[in-house]
Formats: C-alpha cells, structure tokens, sequence
C-alpha cells in the first residue's frame, strides 16, 4: 500500500459535497454501524504494509492510532479535520520525504463490538475515507484501562515497513488515549479479535520492548478527555515510553504535535523553526505544542533539511488536482 499523492483539493471537494448534501464524514457509524469496517478489520491480517515504490522511494511509516471509548471517541473527528495541516507540514515543509499513514482505532477487548480497526498505509486521500469507516463506539469498560496493549502487538507482529527493514530506521507509532494498558495481552483476546492463535498470554513490558524495536512510540494524553488529569495514568505511560510520553494541553493540536514530531525524528527541522512552521501557515497551536515538546526537541539534534523532488504538473508534494 502507500501509492498515490494527497490533493488538498480532493479532499476540500469530498468537505464541499458532504456539507451541501448533509452528509457526515463518518457516515458510516453516524449511520449505526455496529461491526468493523471490511477495511479496518484486523481478523486474519499478516501484514500492514509500508513500501517503497517509484513514487515513494525513501517510504516512512507513521501510524496513528487512538482511543475511541468515553470521552475520546471524537478523537477521529478532530484528526480528520486536521488533515490537511499535518499533511502540509509533513510535505511541504520536507519532515518525511515519503510519509505513509495509517490510521487506527482502539476500544476494549473485554466488552466493546469493534475493540480494534486498523487501516493501511497510505499516501493519498484513502487515509481520509479509512478515517471515516471508523465505528466511533464510545464503550470502554469504566476501568480506567482499554487494550492499547492488543494494538501494540499488531503493531509490532502484523505490520512490515520498509523504512525499518531496508534503512534500520524506526517508523513513527502515535496512540492518543486517556487510560492505561492492560497488564497483558490476553491469548483469548488474540484469538478473537485477529483470529491468531498464541500459547500464552504476554506481558505488557515485553509486547511494548518489542513494538519499540522498529518503531518510534509515542503516547499523547490530551487535556479534556476523561482520566488527562489522573496521576496514575500519566505515571503509568511515563514508566512505559520516558519523554515519548507526550501531555497535550489541546487536542486540536494533535495533528501539529505529530508531524513536527516526525520531522524532530528525522531531523529535518528544530523545535525553533518547527514552531515558525506552523506560525507561517497560520496555525494557533504553535504555544500548545512547544510546552508539548520541549523536552523531545531539546534532545534531537538537526540535519539539513531535504529538498523536495520535482514532480510533473505539480508545484509542491500536496498535489491540487
């Protein structure tokens, strides 16, 4: 997966036409949906992948997965609003030469329908209709843990990207929750959700060493949600991921935080000029994500910024069609 070429324009017409005929971006659960998606479904996946191509010949992953229980379930709302920022910054400022996104939800294996949708990767305006096949289920079990743990053992054991296999360099896993992981990742749960079997369950430290080994792992904990302000939830991600753990004062600011957190990742801008970035294209968010990533951007150090490859009939990498 990963071809193809985001269009701001394309993605203003698909705002345009579903504002004038009154339809929702997530018409699909808007509408009742009660099952996953037949493409977010997770049951008997291998792989998720992220590839290089032609088109995209230096791919980097960056996957985006987030709670949709409780309070958190306009989480996908907000990051599909915000798609055009995050995609600007990541092309046209030159972050990620060839950033390739997946989207992904999160709720409880214990109790919810859909506890898992997983997208693919992508590098045009699929990830935007991913976004909107979503079942926004707003369940969650009401004990301050969602199986963020089940999502991270799909990220590290179905998905392969390139950007990881062929340079050793670690993709970029963004979860956006307010609870706390479960203290395994059950075999039952495994069997039922992927339709995987395994013969035992695993601990949680475990799964999250070996998500970390090909990806970046960040947890960004927004203010507003239900549990933001909880001590031990912050501790708890805190003791899992150090610095990577990310408190977010505003989640409108989500889709900023994560893209000049790629580009602090590659090392293709600095914190300073990262926050010039989102002054130049007109983004309020720039005090909520310098208190956000102060220390992850003391730490990166910076490297020339790349230049963009010419393409045919196009002046910058987000293409209007």
């Amino acid at each position: 997966m990963g071809s193809g070429i985001w269009s701001t324009d394309v993605y203003d017409a698909a705002k345009s036409y579903r504002r004038a005929s009154g339809k929702s971006a997530f018409a699909y659960s808007d509408g009742g949906a009660r099952t996953v998606h037949p493409s977010l479904d997770p049951r008997g996946v291998d792989v998720r992948e992220s590839r290089d191509s032609a088109e995209h010949p230096e791919s980097v992953a960056i996957a985006v997965l987030f709670d949709v229980t409780g309070s958190m379930r306009h989480v996908p709302r907000v990051l599909q609003e915000k798609l055009p920022q995050l995609l600007g910054l990541l092309l046209r400022k030159g972050y990620a030469t060839d950033p390739q996104i997946m989207f992904g939800a999160i709720g409880d294996a214990t109790c919810d329908r859909v506890p898992l949708q997983v997208g693919q990767f992508e590098s045009d305006n699929r990830m935007d209709e991913h976004l909107g096949n979503m079942v926004l289920e707003g369940g969650g079990g009401g004990q301050m843990m969602e199986s963020y743990e089940l999502a991270m053992y799909f990220m590290a054991r179905h998905t392969t990207i390139d950007c990881y296999e062929k340079r050793r360099r670690r993709g970029y896993l963004f979860i956006i929750g307010d609870e706390m992981a479960y203290p395994q990742v059950k075999r039952r749960e495994v069997q039922a959700v992927l339709g995987e079997r395994i013969t035992e369950n695993l601990p949680l430290a475990g799964i999250v060493d070996e998500v970390r080994r090909k990806w970046n792992t960040y947890f960004l904990l927004p203010a507003g949600s239900w549990h933001a302000k909880d001590p031990r939830v912050l501790a708890f991600w805190r003791d899992l991921l150090g610095q990577n753990t990310i408190e977010l004062d505003d989640l409108d600011a989500a889709c900023e935080t994560i893209a000049l957190t790629v580009g602090l990742g590659e090392g293709t801008v600095d914190l300073d000029e990262a926050l010039d970035d989102l002054r130049d294209i007109g983004s309020d968010a720039a005090a909520t994500v310098s208190k956000a990533l102060v220390r992850i951007g003391a730490n990166r150090a910076r490297r020339t910024r790349s230049a963009l490859p010419a393409r045919t009939g196009t002046t910058d990498r987000v293409t209007r069609l």
